[in-house]
């Protein structure tokens, strides 16, 4: 499989998505589009994973399109909390929840708990199709560890950017500028998978 040219519809209206996997994929021949310039209402994420999540977006933006798709699922993992929100990470406080809602929730939640410094994990899974019924989904998956914070901080990034702190570099996500976020983040490292495996597979 060859890297796509042109037009890919990117299987979500989510702003903050667009502009990171637009500058990950920028220097390439690619015109990455949000499904909502094509009217592409959202799909109902039935899945039990990040990776059905994943496939049922893409293949959902595909079937409207008619175009190849991309769709990242993603979220935050915490330990404490065996693994939530996870899949329901831009959902925690409901539908239709603002991200300042979410974080406020898990933040409420540690309190509870007495955690301080809850180990945290962000997760992505990213599904590309060459067209709607691809029986050959092309997926890859990035991991970043490092831990919540109980005061937000920083003020790039979004979702639960501003309290998730990265050991390495000692500030949170959301303090991170673009640039060094995709190098290290859970969905650069997809994409940059995806994309490798994309250049090596044959069409």
């Amino acid at each position: 499989m060859a890297l796509p040219a042109g037009k890919v519809v990117l299987a979500s209206g989510n702003p903050g998505k667009l502009k990171e996997m637009g500058a990950l994929l920028s220097g390439l021949d690619i015109e990455l589009c949000p499904q909502s310039l094509f009217a592409v209402p959202d799909v109902e994420e039935t899945g039990q994973s990040f990776v059905e999540n994943a496939i049922l977006k893409s293949r959902h933006a595909a079937r409207y399109t008619n175009l190849p798709a991309i769709a990242d699922d993603s979220g935050i993992q915490v330990d404490v909390l065996s693994g939530a929100p996870g899949i329901y990470s831009a959902r925690y406080a409901g539908a239709g929840a603002s991200d300042n809602e979410n974080l406020r929730l898990l933040l409420a939640r540690l309190a509870v708990r007495e955690e301080v410094q809850a180990t945290a994990c962000f997760q992505c899974v990213m599904v590309f199709l060459r067209y709607p019924d691809d029986a050959m989904p092309v997926i890859a998956q990035g991991s970043w560890h490092g831990y919540i914070v109980a005061e937000p901080r920083g003020d790039n990034g979004f979702g639960y950017d501003p309290i998730f702190y990265v050991p390495t570099h000692g500030c949170t996500s959301a303090e991170l500028d673009a640039e060094e976020k995709n190098k290290i983040s859970h969905r650069g490292q997809a994409m940059r998978a995806l994309l490798e495996k994309m250049s090596v597979m044959v069409s």
